[in-house]
Protein backbone atom coordinates (compact mmCIF):
# COMPACT_ATOMS: atom_id res chain seq x y z
CA UNK A 1 0.00 0.00 0.00
CA UNK A 2 1.82 3.26 -1.17
CA UNK A 3 1.53 5.45 1.61
CA UNK A 4 -1.15 9.16 1.12
CA UNK A 5 0.39 12.26 0.18
CA UNK A 6 0.83 15.27 2.72
CA UNK A 7 -0.19 18.54 1.81
CA UNK A 8 2.63 20.45 0.32
CA UNK A 9 2.93 17.13 -2.15
CA UNK A 10 2.73 18.23 -6.14
CA UNK A 11 0.02 16.68 -8.30
CA UNK A 12 0.99 16.80 -11.93
CA UNK A 13 -1.48 16.78 -14.54
CA UNK A 14 -1.65 16.42 -17.73
CA UNK A 15 -3.70 18.67 -19.80
CA UNK A 16 -4.16 22.26 -19.02
CA UNK A 17 -8.20 22.41 -20.23
CA UNK A 18 -10.97 23.65 -18.13
CA UNK A 19 -10.86 20.40 -16.32
CA UNK A 20 -7.69 20.25 -15.28
CA UNK A 21 -8.35 23.78 -14.24
CA UNK A 22 -10.95 22.85 -11.53
CA UNK A 23 -8.89 19.89 -10.14
CA UNK A 24 -6.16 22.32 -9.37
CA UNK A 25 -8.63 24.23 -7.56
CA UNK A 26 -9.77 21.08 -5.74
CA UNK A 27 -6.17 20.27 -5.12
CA UNK A 28 -5.32 23.65 -3.84
CA UNK A 29 -8.22 23.04 -1.10
CA UNK A 30 -6.80 20.21 -0.01
CA UNK A 31 -2.90 21.54 0.43
CA UNK A 32 -1.83 20.14 -2.83
CA UNK A 33 0.31 22.25 -5.61
CA UNK A 34 -0.62 21.18 -9.34
CA UNK A 35 1.79 21.30 -11.94
CA UNK A 36 0.54 21.58 -15.35
CA UNK A 37 1.90 19.78 -18.45
CA UNK A 38 0.39 21.01 -21.45
CA UNK A 39 1.05 22.07 -25.45
CA UNK A 40 -0.59 25.42 -25.83
CA UNK A 41 -0.51 28.73 -24.84
CA UNK A 42 -1.78 30.70 -22.01
CA UNK A 43 -3.87 27.66 -20.78
CA UNK A 44 -6.77 27.70 -18.57
CA UNK A 45 -5.73 25.37 -15.92
CA UNK A 46 -2.33 27.79 -15.49
CA UNK A 47 -4.73 30.43 -14.39
CA UNK A 48 -4.86 28.91 -11.03
CA UNK A 49 -2.11 26.40 -10.90
CA UNK A 50 1.12 26.74 -8.98
CA UNK A 51 2.96 25.76 -12.11
CA UNK A 52 2.80 25.51 -16.03
CA UNK A 53 5.26 23.57 -18.32
CA UNK A 54 4.49 24.34 -21.98
CA UNK A 55 6.01 21.80 -24.58
CA UNK A 56 4.38 19.07 -26.90
CA UNK A 57 4.41 15.67 -25.26
CA UNK A 58 6.78 14.35 -27.46
CA UNK A 59 10.05 16.78 -25.94
CA UNK A 60 11.56 14.09 -24.17
CA UNK A 61 13.47 16.78 -22.03
CA UNK A 62 10.68 18.47 -20.89
CA UNK A 63 8.46 15.31 -19.89
CA UNK A 64 11.30 13.88 -17.63
CA UNK A 65 11.90 17.24 -16.06
CA UNK A 66 7.93 17.76 -15.55
CA UNK A 67 8.47 13.75 -13.60
CA UNK A 68 10.71 14.87 -11.82
CA UNK A 69 9.45 17.76 -10.36
CA UNK A 70 5.92 16.13 -9.03
CA UNK A 71 4.62 13.08 -6.53
CA UNK A 72 2.51 11.74 -9.04
CA UNK A 73 0.75 12.14 -12.43
CA UNK A 74 -2.89 12.46 -13.44
CA UNK A 75 -5.14 13.54 -16.58
CA UNK A 76 -7.58 15.65 -17.74
CA UNK A 77 -7.92 13.88 -20.94
CA UNK A 78 -7.41 10.79 -22.47
CA UNK A 79 -5.62 11.09 -26.16
CA UNK A 80 -2.41 11.36 -24.58
CA UNK A 81 0.55 9.81 -26.58
CA UNK A 82 2.04 6.82 -25.57
CA UNK A 83 5.44 7.77 -25.80
CA UNK A 84 4.94 10.64 -22.90
CA UNK A 85 3.37 8.07 -20.97
CA UNK A 86 6.18 5.89 -21.34
CA UNK A 87 8.41 8.01 -20.05
CA UNK A 88 6.73 9.39 -17.15
CA UNK A 89 5.90 6.07 -15.93
CA UNK A 90 9.25 5.51 -15.72
CA UNK A 91 9.49 8.14 -12.64
CA UNK A 92 6.27 8.32 -11.10
CA UNK A 93 2.92 6.54 -10.84
CA UNK A 94 0.44 7.50 -13.43
CA UNK A 95 -3.10 7.89 -11.70
CA UNK A 96 -5.93 6.20 -13.23
CA UNK A 97 -3.71 3.38 -15.01
CA UNK A 98 -2.45 2.82 -18.63
CA UNK A 99 -5.08 0.16 -19.20
CA UNK A 100 -7.82 2.42 -18.65
CA UNK A 101 -6.14 4.65 -21.34
CA UNK A 102 -5.71 2.11 -23.16
CA UNK A 103 -8.99 0.76 -23.69
CA UNK A 104 -11.08 4.32 -23.88
CA UNK A 105 -8.61 5.81 -26.34
CA UNK A 106 -10.07 3.21 -28.69
CA UNK A 107 -14.00 2.69 -29.44
CA UNK A 108 -13.71 -0.85 -30.84
CA UNK A 109 -11.49 -1.90 -27.61
CA UNK A 110 -13.48 0.14 -25.08
CA UNK A 111 -16.65 -1.48 -26.43
CA UNK A 112 -15.26 -4.88 -26.63
CA UNK A 113 -14.19 -5.04 -22.75
CA UNK A 114 -16.98 -3.60 -21.79
CA UNK A 115 -19.29 -6.88 -23.62
CA UNK A 116 -16.88 -9.24 -22.33
CA UNK A 117 -17.58 -7.76 -18.85
CA UNK A 118 -20.91 -8.77 -19.51
CA UNK A 119 -22.63 -5.22 -20.06
CA UNK A 120 -24.78 -4.54 -22.80
CA UNK A 121 -23.79 -2.03 -24.98
CA UNK A 122 -25.15 -0.88 -28.52
CA UNK A 123 -24.39 -3.54 -31.65
CA UNK A 124 -20.83 -2.78 -33.18
CA UNK A 125 -18.82 -3.83 -35.93
CA UNK A 126 -15.21 -2.96 -36.95
CA UNK A 127 -15.09 -1.02 -40.09
CA UNK A 128 -12.02 -0.79 -42.25
CA UNK A 129 -12.75 -0.47 -45.65
CA UNK A 130 -15.81 0.12 -47.98
CA UNK A 131 -16.09 -3.83 -47.59
CA UNK A 132 -16.26 -3.94 -44.18
CA UNK A 133 -18.75 -1.15 -43.92
CA UNK A 134 -20.95 -2.66 -46.30
CA UNK A 135 -21.00 -6.64 -44.24
CA UNK A 136 -21.45 -4.52 -40.88
CA UNK A 137 -24.08 -2.37 -42.09
CA UNK A 138 -25.81 -5.88 -43.39
CA UNK A 139 -25.88 -7.09 -39.56
CA UNK A 140 -26.49 -4.19 -37.87
CA UNK A 141 -29.00 -2.40 -40.05
CA UNK A 142 -29.93 0.83 -40.31
CA UNK A 143 -29.36 4.00 -38.88
CA UNK A 144 -26.21 3.11 -37.65
CA UNK A 145 -23.37 5.71 -37.06
CA UNK A 146 -20.25 5.33 -38.26
CA UNK A 147 -16.99 7.07 -35.67
CA UNK A 148 -13.68 6.78 -36.01
CA UNK A 149 -12.27 4.64 -33.03
CA UNK A 150 -9.83 7.46 -31.75
CA UNK A 151 -9.60 11.07 -31.00
CA UNK A 152 -13.68 11.55 -31.29
CA UNK A 153 -15.14 13.72 -28.98
CA UNK A 154 -18.31 16.09 -28.73
CA UNK A 155 -20.12 14.83 -31.90
CA UNK A 156 -16.51 14.93 -33.94
CA UNK A 157 -15.47 11.93 -35.85
CA UNK A 158 -18.81 10.74 -36.71
CA UNK A 159 -21.39 10.48 -39.41
CA UNK A 160 -24.62 9.28 -39.69
CA UNK A 161 -25.97 6.53 -41.98
CA UNK A 162 -29.85 5.50 -43.05
CA UNK A 163 -28.85 3.19 -45.44
CA UNK A 164 -26.93 1.32 -48.06
CA UNK A 165 -26.53 4.62 -49.88
CA UNK A 166 -24.78 6.64 -47.14
CA UNK A 167 -21.78 3.91 -46.67
CA UNK A 168 -19.26 5.67 -49.49
CA UNK A 169 -19.91 9.50 -48.10
CA UNK A 170 -19.91 8.09 -44.43
CA UNK A 171 -16.76 6.09 -45.11
CA UNK A 172 -15.14 9.35 -46.95
CA UNK A 173 -15.92 11.46 -43.28
CA UNK A 174 -13.08 9.09 -41.33
CA UNK A 175 -10.73 10.67 -43.76
CA UNK A 176 -9.03 7.16 -43.95
CA UNK A 177 -8.97 6.19 -39.68
CA UNK A 178 -10.06 3.75 -38.65
CA UNK A 179 -13.64 3.22 -37.92
CA UNK A 180 -16.23 1.63 -36.03
CA UNK A 181 -19.97 1.06 -36.84
CA UNK A 182 -22.29 1.46 -33.89
CA UNK A 183 -26.04 0.29 -34.06
CA UNK A 184 -28.61 2.82 -33.19
CA UNK A 185 -30.38 2.47 -30.01
CA UNK A 186 -33.75 3.11 -28.62
CA UNK A 187 -33.56 4.51 -25.26
CA UNK A 188 -35.95 6.88 -23.67
CA UNK A 189 -33.00 8.75 -22.36
CA UNK A 190 -29.28 9.35 -21.69
CA UNK A 191 -28.00 9.34 -17.79
CA UNK A 192 -24.17 8.92 -16.52
CA UNK A 193 -22.82 7.74 -13.41
CA UNK A 194 -19.88 9.48 -12.02
CA UNK A 195 -18.01 6.65 -9.69
CA UNK A 196 -14.68 6.86 -7.79
CA UNK A 197 -12.23 4.36 -6.76
CA UNK A 198 -9.68 4.74 -4.11
CA UNK A 199 -5.73 3.31 -3.83
CA UNK A 200 -7.75 0.91 -0.92
CA UNK A 201 -10.17 -0.70 -3.41
CA UNK A 202 -13.19 1.60 -1.76
CA UNK A 203 -15.50 2.85 -4.02
CA UNK A 204 -17.86 5.84 -4.03
CA UNK A 205 -20.23 6.76 -6.65
CA UNK A 206 -22.05 10.08 -7.08
CA UNK A 207 -25.78 9.74 -8.18
CA UNK A 208 -26.93 9.21 -11.77
CA UNK A 209 -27.58 12.55 -14.04
CA UNK A 210 -30.02 12.91 -16.59
CA UNK A 211 -28.19 14.27 -19.85
CA UNK A 212 -29.48 16.22 -22.89
CA UNK A 213 -26.97 17.12 -26.15
CA UNK A 214 -27.50 19.09 -28.92
CA UNK A 215 -25.66 19.16 -31.89
CA UNK A 216 -23.39 16.65 -30.21
CA UNK A 217 -22.76 18.84 -27.17
CA UNK A 218 -23.60 18.19 -23.68
CA UNK A 219 -26.30 21.01 -22.86
CA UNK A 220 -27.65 20.15 -19.46
CA UNK A 221 -27.50 17.34 -16.79
CA UNK A 222 -29.88 17.46 -14.24
CA UNK A 223 -30.04 15.34 -11.11
CA UNK A 224 -31.56 13.22 -9.55
CA UNK A 225 -31.91 11.77 -12.83
CA UNK A 226 -35.03 10.11 -14.03
CA UNK A 227 -34.44 6.11 -12.92
CA UNK A 228 -36.41 3.67 -10.70
CA UNK A 229 -34.87 2.62 -7.55
CA UNK A 230 -33.74 -0.77 -9.30
CA UNK A 231 -32.61 1.33 -12.37
CA UNK A 232 -30.31 3.57 -10.08
CA UNK A 233 -29.06 0.46 -8.24
CA UNK A 234 -28.07 -0.75 -11.55
CA UNK A 235 -26.38 1.68 -12.89
CA UNK A 236 -24.19 2.36 -9.48
CA UNK A 237 -23.22 -1.40 -9.42
CA UNK A 238 -22.17 -1.70 -13.06
CA UNK A 239 -19.70 1.27 -12.70
CA UNK A 240 -18.33 -0.59 -9.52
CA UNK A 241 -17.98 -3.24 -12.32
CA UNK A 242 -15.34 -1.57 -14.59
CA UNK A 243 -13.89 0.59 -11.77
CA UNK A 244 -12.78 -2.99 -10.20
CA UNK A 245 -11.66 -4.90 -13.68
CA UNK A 246 -9.63 -1.60 -14.43
CA UNK A 247 -8.21 -1.42 -10.87
CA UNK A 248 -8.88 1.70 -10.90
CA UNK A 249 -7.79 4.91 -8.98
CA UNK A 250 -9.36 8.12 -9.60
CA UNK A 251 -12.95 9.40 -11.03
CA UNK A 252 -14.66 7.73 -13.95
CA UNK A 253 -17.40 8.46 -16.16
CA UNK A 254 -19.73 6.25 -17.43
CA UNK A 255 -22.13 7.24 -19.65
CA UNK A 256 -25.36 4.58 -19.88
CA UNK A 257 -28.88 4.87 -22.35
CA UNK A 258 -31.91 4.32 -20.42
CA UNK A 259 -33.83 1.71 -22.74
CA UNK A 260 -36.96 -0.88 -21.49
CA UNK A 261 -34.52 -4.18 -21.46
CA UNK A 262 -32.04 -2.58 -18.91
CA UNK A 263 -28.88 0.10 -19.27
CA UNK A 264 -26.80 -0.12 -22.26
CA UNK A 265 -23.44 0.97 -21.66
CA UNK A 266 -22.55 4.22 -24.15
CA UNK A 267 -19.06 5.10 -23.61
CA UNK A 268 -16.72 5.61 -20.30
CA UNK A 269 -13.72 8.46 -19.65
CA UNK A 270 -11.49 8.04 -17.30
CA UNK A 271 -11.42 10.80 -16.12
CA UNK A 272 -13.78 13.70 -14.55
CA UNK A 273 -16.25 14.35 -16.54
CA UNK A 274 -18.41 17.49 -17.82
CA UNK A 275 -21.80 15.64 -16.60
CA UNK A 276 -20.54 15.27 -13.28
CA UNK A 277 -19.98 19.38 -12.33
CA UNK A 278 -23.35 19.32 -10.60
CA UNK A 279 -21.14 17.96 -7.71
CA UNK A 280 -19.59 21.08 -7.00
CA UNK A 281 -22.87 22.50 -5.63
CA UNK A 282 -24.58 19.42 -4.82
CA UNK A 283 -22.40 17.69 -2.79
CA UNK A 284 -19.53 18.33 0.10
CA UNK A 285 -17.08 16.53 -1.58
CA UNK A 286 -16.90 17.31 -5.59
CA UNK A 287 -16.24 15.25 -8.51
CA UNK A 288 -12.89 17.30 -8.45
CA UNK A 289 -11.81 16.86 -4.56
CA UNK A 290 -13.02 12.83 -5.24
CA UNK A 291 -10.20 12.57 -7.88
CA UNK A 292 -7.77 14.47 -6.20
CA UNK A 293 -8.35 12.25 -3.12
CA UNK A 294 -8.38 9.07 -5.18
CA UNK A 295 -4.82 9.93 -6.78
CA UNK A 296 -3.14 11.19 -3.31
CA UNK A 297 -3.95 8.07 -1.60
CA UNK A 298 -6.70 9.62 0.70
CA UNK A 299 -10.34 8.31 2.19
CA UNK A 300 -12.73 9.38 -1.10
CA UNK A 301 -15.18 11.65 0.40
CA UNK A 302 -18.99 9.53 0.57
CA UNK A 303 -20.52 11.04 -2.71
CA UNK A 304 -24.00 11.87 -0.87
CA UNK A 305 -25.82 14.95 -2.81
CA UNK A 306 -27.21 17.68 -0.41
CA UNK A 307 -29.43 19.59 -3.14
CA UNK A 308 -30.92 18.58 -6.66
CA UNK A 309 -29.35 20.44 -8.93
CA UNK A 310 -29.30 21.81 -13.11
CA UNK A 311 -26.14 22.23 -14.62
CA UNK A 312 -26.09 24.35 -17.81
CA UNK A 313 -23.12 24.18 -20.14
CA UNK A 314 -22.63 27.69 -21.62
CA UNK A 315 -21.51 27.13 -24.88
CA UNK A 316 -20.11 30.04 -27.40
CA UNK A 317 -22.71 32.71 -27.15
CA UNK A 318 -24.45 31.78 -23.96
CA UNK A 319 -21.57 33.94 -22.57
CA UNK A 320 -24.28 36.90 -23.10
CA UNK A 321 -25.96 35.59 -20.09
CA UNK A 322 -23.45 35.66 -17.71
CA UNK A 323 -24.86 39.11 -16.58
CA UNK A 324 -28.51 37.67 -16.02
CA UNK A 325 -27.45 34.37 -14.58
CA UNK A 326 -25.16 36.03 -11.86
CA UNK A 327 -28.21 38.22 -11.03
CA UNK A 328 -30.41 34.30 -10.66
CA UNK A 329 -30.84 33.54 -7.26
CA UNK A 330 -29.12 29.88 -6.37
CA UNK A 331 -26.65 29.80 -9.34
CA UNK A 332 -23.52 28.91 -8.88
CA UNK A 333 -21.47 30.51 -11.79
CA UNK A 334 -18.20 28.46 -13.07
CA UNK A 335 -16.30 30.40 -15.67
CA UNK A 336 -12.94 28.68 -17.58
CA UNK A 337 -11.21 31.99 -18.02
CA UNK A 338 -11.22 31.36 -22.00
CA UNK A 339 -10.10 34.64 -23.69
CA UNK A 340 -11.85 34.12 -27.42
CA UNK A 341 -15.44 33.58 -27.93
CA UNK A 342 -16.23 30.56 -30.15
CA UNK A 343 -19.02 28.87 -31.50
CA UNK A 344 -19.37 25.44 -30.11
CA UNK A 345 -17.04 26.26 -27.50
CA UNK A 346 -17.50 25.34 -23.69
CA UNK A 347 -16.89 28.55 -21.56
CA UNK A 348 -17.93 27.49 -18.20
CA UNK A 349 -21.52 26.15 -16.88
CA UNK A 350 -23.95 27.29 -14.61
CA UNK A 351 -25.32 25.13 -11.66
CA UNK A 352 -29.07 25.90 -10.57
CA UNK A 353 -29.86 24.68 -7.33
CA UNK A 354 -33.60 23.88 -7.22
CA UNK A 355 -34.17 22.08 -4.31
CA UNK A 356 -32.44 21.77 -0.98
CA UNK A 357 -32.16 18.85 1.69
Amino acid sequence: MTEPLAPGAVIGILGGGQLGRMLSVAAARLGFRCHIFEPGENPPAGHVADRVTQAAYDDADAIAAFAGSVDVVTYEFENIPTSALDALERHRPIRPGREALRISQDRLTEKTFLRDLGLQTAPFANVTDLVSLTMALDAIGAPAILKTRRFGYDGKGQSRLTGMQDAENALADMAGAPAILEGFVDFSHEVSVIAARGLTGEIACFDPGENVHREGILRTTTVPARLTSAQRTDAILLAATILNALDYIGVLGVELFVTPGGLIVNEIAPRVHNSGHWTQNGCTVDQFEQHIRAVAGWPLGGGQRHADVVMENLIGEDMNRVPDLARQPDTALHLYGKAEVKPGRKMGHANRIVRKG
